[in-house]
């Protein structure tokens, strides 16, 4: 499927035409603030298909935060770990 970039503002000003363009199945749309890219519109579907791989990717860099958060803040990764668990931010 064809990726269209589109810039913050332009998306507001769009933003019903997007949604049709990406319900309709032609193109997922990217949108860039400032030139990067910030967020991506995809068919509904397509997101419930990937949900289980997207939670475990953001728990991956919840991981790897805590970790480089462990070594520069001292504490050790087990504490920041648990401490992640008990907020509902990691699982296990």
């Amino acid at each position: 499927m064809p990726v269209s970039t589109i810039g913050s503002r332009e998306a507001r000003q769009k933003w019903r035409d997007l949604l049709d363009e990406v319900y309709a199945g032609t193109a997922d749309i990217v949108i860039e603030r400032n030139g990067k890219p910030i967020a991506a519109l995809i068919p509904y579907e397509d997101y419930l298909a990937v949900t289980e791989a997207l939670d475990n990717l953001r728990a991956a860099r919840r991981v790897a935060a805590a970790y480089k958060a462990s070594r520069q803040s001292g504490r050790s990764y087990d504490e920041i770990r648990e401490e992640l668990k008990n907020k509902g931010l990691l699982d296990e």
